[in-house]
């Protein structure tokens, strides 16, 4: 689910922009590990049970590997030791700051480092054999090679020992065809997937791994990353100006990253990416390849140079990738537009209805409503707004509550608690009447409804402003907030607040209930089912009580549709029977 969020600004939180990776392990002190971990126990929204030491070992275990050679890997010995080592471990990250060492991840860390030499004589294998004496490959079959994807995307079934030699193979062959102009990016392959690492450097990559799997076995939407892959906990799409990126989809290979999709000009798609930067991207985790691939500053940031390879080029190119710059004008620049929601006009009895979709929630979202509702103003015999906000897992808070604002102008909104008991409330803002919408007014939601989209539907039905329609939806009442980590080392993403809608009833595990139910098909996920979600809070009445009246939908005497979507068309004709006209 997109997770709720407040302060979500990409970089906002460390304040100094993002950190470039540099290809290396995350890693953590044992001090600094355990001041991170006291700080999410103090800032939880509500006191959690203890994490089990088996999920977390597991968690341990898929943290540490981002390649599939170093522990998940069927003939990895660090796996198992994890597993055994997981309940002292757990108890060591948990003890108090300037205790005792972590003398267990130093255990694991001694295996790892053996592994390590283990996998580097495989690889070296590999790329000896990559480099035949004598035999020449053809341009198709060194492409083939280059933008090959050796890593596996789901349960790892390959040994470690057999993947370490492929990738040796295929860096080899590279070589081979393009000369000398890749021994760096040859040396950075051995470098990053076997790091040559003490015992003891190890065993920081081991605490690194264990509070990443630690947060989440708290917090069933929380997550600590490291400063150069913190990208990674946040959902830039939802932002209002998201940083440019170099690709939006890539798939990693042997030598770096190939561009699937979404190239930024002047890199193609199925170009692949040796380095940004200067930084090569070969052994870069999923996390830090996405982090290097941001164009920061964006519309008009600064250029960043690019090393790739690409069909029918003989030797690597290096390419310079800037954002547009700015046209000349005089004056102001004028604002931006927001980006139109999608928009249907319905035939409703002897009128219409605007059907708004509303796919997600992010930080403009009330802006976007505002242009919706523009183009109801001027379109004619407009009988209601239906909001359709299915399969909508949410977003921005200021987004949803910038929105209530067009229906539900100065209203207090959501009382939201702290760990401490204290409750803010929260208002729409005040929306002047010509851009405002008083007429009537439906929420269409279903299971996968959530948070932030529950907010809209749920202040809605408070103040019977609108009828909700629909299945129940998912129960997500609580939010996060982005929190740089007390050790300096990373941000948290944190349920630090739960609220309640304007009538007090609660949202987390329990949803919307509609007033009037449609059989949908059924949600697959419920923040009920979650084993580290939050329980049910009850809040305060908070409504304005002069805010609080009801629109009644007319009849429609069975003259509604036709419909793209034929839910559409079966909530309209529930809205206009006469019991749901006389809400």
């Amino acid at each position: 689910m997109d997770e709720e969020a407040l302060g979500a600004e990409c970089g906002a939180p460390s304040g100094g922009g993002l950190v470039l990776p540099t290809g290396a392990p995350a890693a953590l002190s044992c001090e600094a590990a355990r001041t991170i971990i006291a700080q999410v126990r103090t800032n939880l929204a509500a006191p959690v049970t203890d994490v089990e030491a088996a999920k977390f070992a597991d968690g341990v275990v898929d943290w540490l590997d981002p390649h599939g050679l170093w522990s998940v890997a069927p003939d990895a010995p660090v796996a198992p030791l994890v597993r055994r080592e997981g309940e002292r471990l757990l108890r060591e990250l948990e003890a108090a700051p300037n205790g005792d060492p972590c003398a267990a991840a130093d255990v694991v860390g001694a295996s790892l480092a053996t592994w390590m030499k283990t996998l580097r004589v495989s690889f070296d294998e590999g790329l000896r054999e990559g480099r035949p004496e004598g035999r020449a490959r053809s341009p198709a079959e060194v492409w083939r090679t280059v933008t090959a994807a050796p890593f596996e995307d789901g349960p790892i079934t390959r040994n470690g020992r057999e993947l370490a030699r492929e990738l040796g193979r295929e860096v080899g062959a590279a070589r081979a065809a393009y000369g000398v102009a890749l021994d760096p990016y040859v040396t950075a392959a051995s470098q990053r997937l076997f790091p040559d690492l003490t015992a003891e450097a190890w065993g920081r990559v081991v605490i690194a791994a264990a509070v990443r799997a630690y947060v989440p076995q708290l917090d069933a939407h929380g997550a600590w990353a490291p400063l150069d892959e913190e990208i990674s906990i946040y959902d830039l799409d939802l932002e209002t100006n998201p940083p440019l990126r170099l690709w939006s989809e890539m798939t990693r290979t042997a030598l770096g990253v190939r561009i699937d999709r979404g190239a930024l000009a002047p890199l193609l798609d199925g170009d692949v990416v040796l380095s940004v930067r200067g930084v090569p991207l070969t052994g870069m985790s999923v996390e830090q390849a996405e982090q290097s691939a941001l164009v920061e500053g964006a519309p008009h940031g600064p250029p960043a140079s690019v090393t790739i390879l690409r069909p029918h080029v003989a030797e690597p190119m290096e390419l310079v990738v800037a954002p547009a710059p700015a046209p000349a004008r005089e004056g102001p620049a004028p604002a931006a537009e927001p980006p139109e929601l999608p928009f249907d006009i319905v035939r409703y009895a002897e009128g219409r209805v605007a059907v708004v979709t509303i796919p997600d929630v992010p930080d403009d979202l009330g802006d976007r409503i505002g242009a919706a509702l523009a183009r109801v103003r001027d379109a004619h015999d407009i009988r209601g707004v239906l909001l359709d906000l299915r399969a909508n897992g949410g977003g921005s808070t200021d987004g949803a509550m910038a929105a209530l604002g067009h229906f539900l102008p100065g209203a207090a909104l959501f009382p939201m608690r702290r760990r401490d008991g204290g409750v803010e409330v929260e208002r729409a803002p005040e929306v002047p009447a010509e851009e405002s919408y008083s007429g009537p007014l439906a929420a269409l939601v279903d299971g996968d409804s959530a948070s932030a989209a529950e907010m809209i539907a749920g202040a809605l039905a408070s103040y019977r402003r609108g009828v909700v329609i629909g299945d129940r939806t998912y129960g997500k009442g609580c939010a996060q907030e982005y929190l740089d980590d007390e050790a300096h080392a990373g941000v948290l993403r944190l349920t630090t607040l739960l609220f309640s809608l304007p009538d007090g009833a609660p949202v987390q595990k329990v949803g919307i209930l509609p007033q009037i139910t449609l059989s949908l098909p059924a949600a697959t996920e419920r923040e009920a089912r979650l084993s580290r979600a939050l329980e049910p809070w009850r809040g305060p009445d908070v409504r304005d009580s002069a805010l609080v009246r009801e629109v009644p939908w007319a009849l429609h005497g069975g003259r509604v549709g036709p419909c793209r979507d034929e839910t559409v068309c079966r909530a309209l004709r529930a809205l206009g029977t006469s019991v749901a006209a006389a809400r």
